[in-house]
């Protein structure tokens, strides 16, 4: 996006991220490096890019929305990827975190969205940023993906009643999960659910959040 705008935009992404670090939300070397490369004015509709930068959610088509930049990053940092690690994120929206992720592991992000025009968004959204080791699949989420399964990582960014139990399965020993879990559409508390090597699940509350609701069989009923 080499035009005034484009770089206009790029300048306060910048910032943004720079912020971001000066604040210590983003921790890391990694993750700074993987906002920079994919930065979220790239994964929203062009009515919203010059809003891109602040530090807030976004709307984004079928009434959803894209989480603010602070609240992505902490949730990749608590997820500490590394590369080569099978990943799988519930709830698509934009395709902007899996971007982000797939710039961490360095290899296939397995992405899970239950509404179809969110699919294509995102889809949309990847192949014009070329993020290309992104797999987008149009299901319920509150079930993984079993055909990948199982995962280092699973990272939900929708509100659940509970933590599902096909997520617990599909999470392999010594991987782990971060999920909101909480009320349908108020506040929730952020969990990092960590498998022992026997299987064993033990949880950690980050503190309080706000998401859309993670609807689907084990998640909330339409």
């Amino acid at each position: 996006m080499d035009t005034v705008v484009g770089r206009e935009l790029r300048r306060r992404w910048e910032r943004t991220v720079e912020r971001l670090l000066r604040e210590g939300i983003i921790k890391s070397e990694t993750v700074r490096r993987a906002f920079l490369k994919w930065p979220r004015y790239l994964f929203v509709e062009e009515r919203y890019m010059k809003y891109a930068h602040v530090d807030e959610p976004l709307p984004i088509p079928a009434g959803q929305t894209i989480s603010a930049p602070h609240m992505v990053a902490i949730m990749l940092e608590l997820a500490d990827l590394k590369p080569g690690m099978k990943v799988l994120e519930i709830g698509t929206g934009s395709g902007w975190n899996a971007a982000l992720i797939s710039e961490l592991v360095k290899t296939d992000v397995y992405t899970v969205e239950r509404i179809p025009e969110l699919v294509e968004f995102a889809r949309r959204n990847l192949q014009r940023a070329g993020v290309e080791n992104v797999h987008v699949f149009l299901g319920d989420g509150s079930r993984g993906f079993p055909p990948k399964a199982p995962y280092d990582r699973i990272i939900v960014t929708a509100g659940a009643p509970g933590i599902p139990d096909p997520l617990i399965e599909q999470l392999k020993p010594r991987g782990r999960m971060i999920i909101p879990v909480g009320s349908y559409h108020l506040w929730q508390d952020l969990y990092i659910v960590d498998k022992t090597l026997d299987g064993k699940i033990k949880k950690r509350r980050w503190g309080g959040v706000a998401f859309v609701p993670l609807v689907g069989e084990y998640g909330w009923k339409e």
